[in-house]
C-alpha cells in the first residue's frame, strides 16, 4: 500500500473544513475528475469488473482488518473530520491506521442535503431558488456543505482507494434525475431541484457532467467476513452478477438505494446473507445500512439480521473487527464531538 502525507491529507481535509464559502470550479473539478479515475481503475480483486471492463457495483472488503460503517453523512463535514482524525486508547487516529493498512471504512452514501438541523436554512433557500438566485447566502451555506463534504470524500478514496469506500445513495443524484434508478428528491423544500438549479447557474456544464459521472462509478453493496452493506434494505435479492452489472440493470440501483421500511420483499435480508456469506453461521451475521434515519444508536428489522443505523443528530457509527462476533450493543457507538479539537490541532 502506497504511503501518504498524512499531515498534508489533513490540512486539505481542514481547509476544506475552514472554507466559509463553496467551493470553486478550478478547486473542485480536479478532485472530482481524479477520483472518478480511481473509481474506474479499481483492483477487480476487490471490485469484479463488468463485461465491458469497468469495476462493478460489488465490492469485496478485507477480511483480515477492522472495518468503520459509516451512517448517511448529508453535509455532516464535522462528523466526517471526527471519523477521520478519531483517536483509540493508544493515541491513532483512524486515518493512520487506513495508511498502515490496518483498517477500512464503508460510507453508505448520501453525502448530499443537510437533513433536520438545517430544515430552516432550506426554506430560505427556497426563496432564493424562486427568485432565481438573485441573492443566495442561505443556498451557499448549504453548498459549502454538501460539495464540501464530498470533496472530503473523494480526498479519501484518491489516498486511500483500497481503503476507503463510498457506497451509492438515493442522494447521490446530482441531475436530480428520474431513471437510471433516480428519483428526484425533496423534503424540506425542493432540495434536489435546488442543487441542481445552483450547480447549474454557478458551474459549468463540464463539471455537472463530470460530477455526474463521478456517481454513476460509485459502488451499491459492500461484502464483508460477516456482514453486507449498502446503503438501504435490498428490495430483494440481487445477484453478484446484477450487482457487478448494475450499470445496465437500474433495478439493482434503486433496490439497493431507494427500498423504505416495510418495504422490501420478505426474507430479502435473509436471501442476501445466504447468498453472499453462507447458510452456516447466518445467525451472527448483519446487513448494516442507512437511509431511514433511527431514534437512538440502531434499529433492527428483518428479523434482526438489517441494522440501520442513521441517525442524524448523533455521530454513529459501527466498528467490526473481523476476529470476533458482532454485538451489536458494544460494535455501534456514538463519537464524541471533538471538532474544535481537531481544527485547533494541525498535526495527527
Amino acid at each position: 500500500m502506497t504511503k501518504v502525507n498524512l499531515v498534508s491529507i489533513k490540512k486539505r481535509l481542514l481547509g476544506i473544513y475552514n472554507r466559509k464559502r463553496p467551493p470553486k470550479e478550478g478547486e473542485i473539478l480536479p478532485v472530482v475528475i481524479k477520483a472518478t479515475d480511481v473509481l474506474s481503475e479499481e483492483d477487480p480483486n476487490i471490485r469484479p469488473h463488468d463485461s465491458i471492463g469497468f469495476p462493478g457495483g460489488l465490492i469485496y472488503l478485507k477480511k483480515h482488518i477492522p472495518t468503520i460503517i459509516v451512517p448517511d453523512l448529508h453535509a455532516r463535514m464535522d462528523f466526517f473530520l471526527n471519523i477521520v482524525f478519531h483517536k483509540d486508547k493508544d493515541e491513532i487516529t483512524t486515518i493512520q491506521k487506513l495508511s498502515n493498512d490496518e483498517l477500512q471504512i464503508v460510507c453508505v452514501g448520501d453525502g448530499f442535503h443537510a437533513e433536520s438541523r438545517a430544515a430552516t436554512r432550506w426554506l430560505k433557500a427556497y426563496q432564493e431558488y424562486t427568485e432565481e438566485y438573485k441573492n443566495h447566502s442561505y443556498m451557499d451555506d448549504e453548498m459549502r456543505e454538501s460539495l464540501g463534504l464530498m470533496e472530503m470524500v473523494m480526498e479519501m478514496k484518491i489516498n486511500f482507494p483500497s481503503n476507503f469506500h463510498f457506497l451509492k445513495g438515493n442522494h447521490e443524484n446530482i441531475a436530480n434525475e428520474r431513471g437510471e434508478g433516480n428519483y428526484p428528491f425533496r423534503k424540506f423544500a425542493m432540495e434536489g431541484e435546488m442543487v441542481t438549479a445552483y450547480i447549474r447557474n454557478f458551474y459549468s456544464e463540464d463539471f455537472m457532467l463530470q460530477y455526474y459521472i463521478f456517481e454513476k462509478h460509485l459502488p451499491l453493496l459492500a461484502v464483508g467476513k460477516n456482514f453486507l452493506i449498502s446503503h438501504s434494505e435490498p428490495q430483494r435479492l440481487f445477484t453478484k452478477e446484477e450487482i457487478i452489472h448494475y450499470r445496465k440493470n437500474h433495478e439493482v440501483i434503486e433496490g439497493l438505494t431507494w427500498t423504505d421500511n416495510n418495504q422490501a420483499e420478505e426474507n430479502s435480508v435473509t436471501q442476501m446473507l445466504e447468498y453472499y456469506l453462507g447458510k452456516e453461521g447466518i445467525e451472527n451475521y448483519y446487513y448494516f445500512g442507512g437511509h431511514r434515519p433511527v431514534v437512538d444508536l440502531y434499529n433492527q428489522r428483518a428479523s434482526g439480521r438489517y441494522v440501520q443505523i442513521h441517525n442524524p443528530s448523533k455521530f454513529i457509527i459501527a466498528y467490526i473487527q473481523p476476529e470476533k462476533k458482532i454485538f451489536l450493543r458494544e460494535d455501534i457507538v456514538e463519537l464524541e464531538n471533538k471538532t474544535e479539537e481537531i481544527v485547533r490541532n494541525k498535526h495527527l
